[in-house]
C-alpha cells in the first residue's frame, strides 16, 4: 500500500484563511502564509489552497500569495477557485503552485481539462467535485461554492474528467462539510471504484478515528481537511501518528 497523505486545506478569501460549515457561515481564521508555513512544520504532505470567492480582479491577490508561499514551505501547493482558463492555470503554476484544481469551470467547459493536461501534464490537473446526495440516492455535482446544482451526476464526472487527463479528483461531501461527522464513505466507495487516480477525500472529519475509518474502510489516496487543524484541535504530526500505530501508512 502506497502511503497515505494529508493535507490541510487553506479557503482564502480576500487573501485571508476562513472556514464555515456547509459551505456557510465563514469566519475569519488567520493568515495563508503563516497557516502554510506552520502545517509545513508539522509535516503535511501538500497543502490545498482554494479562493472561495474568486474573481478577476482576486486572482492576483491570490497568485501573490502562492508566491509568498512557496517561498516559504517545500510541500506541494494545490491552488484552486476562479480558475476558469489555460491562462488561469499559467498564472497559478508560474506563481509556485504544483497542482491547479478547477471545478466550475471544467463542468461548464471539459476541454479545459484536456487542454490544461496536454499543455502542463495531468500530473497538475486536479478536478474538484463539490458532491451532494439526491433523493434517488446519487450525487449531484454542484458549482459556484455549492449554490448551483448542475444536474450532473457526480460519480460519472469524475469518471469523465480522468478520461479527458484529470490526475487527481478531490471530491467534498457537501453534506457532510464542516460537520465533524465522518467523511462521506459511500460517496468515496462510488467514486473510488471508477477511477484510476487518487481521489481526495474532503468534508467531514471531526476525529482521529475518522482519518483511519476512511482509508481503512475506501480506497482514497489522500484526505483534506481544515476545522480541525485550524483550530488546533488535533496536529498533522498527531494525525500521521495515530494513523501508524493503527498500520496505515504514512510519511513521518
Amino acid at each position: 500500500m502506497l502511503d497515505k497523505r494529508i493535507f490541510p486545506c487553506l479557503d482564502v478569501r480576500d487573501g485571508k484563511v476562513v472556514k464555515g460549515i456547509n459551505f456557510v457561515g465563514i469566519k475569519e481564521v488567520g493568515d495563508p502564509v503563516e497557516c502554510a508555513e506552520e502545517y509545513n512544520r508539522q509535516g503535511a504532505d501538500e497543502i490545498v489552497f482554494l479562493d472561495i470567492t474568486a474573481t478577476h480582479e482576486h486572482r492576483a491577490t491570490m497568485a501573490d500569495v502562492v508566491r509568498k508561499t512557496a517561498e516559504k514551505v517545500f510541500v506541494p501547493l494545490t491552488v484552486g477557485g476562479g480558475i476558469r482558463t489555460i491562462e488561469d492555470v499559467a498564472l497559478m503554476l508560474r506563481a509556485g503552485a504544483d497542482k491547479v484544481s478547477v471545478n466550475s469551470a471544467a463542468l461548464f467547459d471539459p476541454t479545459l481539462i484536456q487542454k490544461a493536461a496536454e499543455k502542463f501534464g495531468s500530473q497538475c490537473v486536479v478536478i474538484a467535485i463539490d458532491a451532494k446526495k439526491m433523493p434517488d440516492g446519487s450525487w449531484h455535482a454542484f458549482t459556484a461554492g455549492g449554490r448551483k446544482d448542475t444536474g450532473v451526476d457526480a460519480v460519472r464526472w469524475a469518471e469523465e474528467a480522468v478520461r479527458l487527463g484529470a490526475g487527481e479528483i478531490l471530491l467534498t461531501s457537501m453534506d457532510a462539510d464542516g460537520t465533524k461527522e465522518g467523511f462521506d464513505l459511500p460517496l468515496l466507495n462510488a467514486v473510488t471504484e471508477k477511477v484510476h487516480v487518487p481521489v481526495i477525500a474532503s468534508g467531514g472529519c471531526g476525529s482521529l478515528a475518522d482519518f483511519a475509518e476512511v482509508f481503512e474502510k475506501t480506497n482514497a489516496d489522500a484526505t483534506l481537511a481544515a476545522s480541525l487543524f485550524h483550530y488546533k484541535e488535533l496536529s498533522v504530526r498527531q494525525v500521521k501518528e495515530y494513523l501508524r500505530k493503527q498500520g496505515i501508512p504514512v510519511r513521518l
